[in-house]
């Protein structure tokens, strides 16, 4: 059980999803702090994917970003986001958790394409890595909730309009 329990905590540490500079974005006021408070995170500035990695001879090839809903005020990150991306991973889909930013005047150029950026980045990441982590880059999906699912939703139907 101890192991099981290191190598869940090994896969579960975010990286920055843009580690040269966050596009669309401008510098970050002193007093836009990123909070993770009560399962939840807002004013977030540096987008971040965690990988949910199946155990060894688990893995379907098949992977998923997860968007956490939060009204596009916050994201449900344990709930709507860890959660599932475990019970993806149980299963055999590898899952990344995208913690993507809110769109706020204070953070970026343009917020009505923020999330948006940090969706189509997190699949286009997944893809481009996809032999590292043992995936198909051809089932590669995303799924999301409330205002996540939104996002993905968007991702989906706007994929000729790339913002990234």
């Amino acid at each position: 059980m101890l192991v099981a329990s290191s190598l869940l905590a090994q896969d579960m540490k975010p990286f920055p999803l843009y580690p040269n500079g966050v596009p669309n974005s401008k510098a970050t006021p002193a007093d836009y702090v990123e909070d993770d408070t009560n399962n939840h995170a807002a004013k977030v500035s540096i987008p971040t994917l965690t990988p949910f990695i199946p155990e060894k001879g688990k893995a379907n090839g098949t992977a998923i970003v997860v968007c956490p809903g939060g009204g596009y005020s916050n994201l449900a990150i344990d709930k709507e986001g860890y959660a599932v991306a475990k019970e993806f991973a149980k299963i055999g889909v590898t899952a990344f958790v995208l913690k993507y930013r809110l769109p706020s005047d204070a953070i970026m150029v343009d917020k009505t394409i923020g999330p948006l950026q940090d969706a189509q980045s997190a699949l286009a990441l997944v893809r481009a890595r996809a032999t590292e982590w043992g995936i198909n880059p051809a089932k590669v999906g995303i799924i999301g909730f409330s205002a996540g699912g939104h996002l993905a939703s968007t991702v989906g139907t706007h994929f000729n309009k790339p913002v990234i």
